[in-house]
């Protein structure tokens, strides 16, 4: 069956962006391996209209770098710029039931924090594939805000590459 994974960097503190939204904070970190072999197991990309829109002005504006992938944006905006992104303006719970139905392999949730907080809140998470990077935010937009319920989690793996400490839990079910 497939797998829906939330496979994001956050600062030690806790942070996926910043004050402002941004993430070049990142700059320097590079995971290129890890990235490498989780891409393997995956064809479908979930993301909220804020990271799509990062991506596509800021982080990669003359290509979309998830093109070998199902893309779904979930917004109420709806302007598709590429090729296998599909804009999708009801609940990513539902969007995700509706996926694992189907054949394939596993789901990567790219962001953001919402979806990732309603998402968890359905137990739908499965793996929680973190790549902790040595920045101290103190403050900005918090992965794990406001979760409703307690989640309990097993590890599966931790690695510690480029100063950047990767570890991977599983959700007990």
């Amino acid at each position: 069956m497939r797998k829906v994974i939330l496979y994001i960097a956050m600062s030690l503190d806790g942070y996926i962006a910043d004050i402002n939204g941004n993430v070049e904070w990142l700059d320097g970190y590079d995971n290129e391996d890890s990235y490498s072999k989780f891409v393997k197991d995956i064809d479908t990309v979930i993301m909220g209209n804020k990271t799509y829109r990062q991506i596509v002005t800021e982080l990669s504006p003359n290509e979309w770098i998830y093109k070998d992938f199902t893309s779904y944006v979930i917004t109420h905006d709806i302007a598709c710029q590429y090729e296998n992104v599909v804009f999708y303006s009801g609940s990513p719970c539902t969007l995700i039931r509706d996926i694992i139905e189907s054949e394939g392999k596993n789901i990567w949730i790219c962001g953001g924090a919402d979806i990732v907080r309603q998402l968890m809140s359905d137990g739908l998470i499965d793996i929680f594939h973190i790549s902790i990077i040595p920045v101290i935010l103190g403050g900005g937009v918090r992965l794990f805000a406001d979760i409703d319920k307690k989640i309990k989690l097993k590890l599966l793996k931790e690695k510690v590459c480029n100063e950047i400490i990767e570890i991977i839990y599983e959700r007990l079910k």
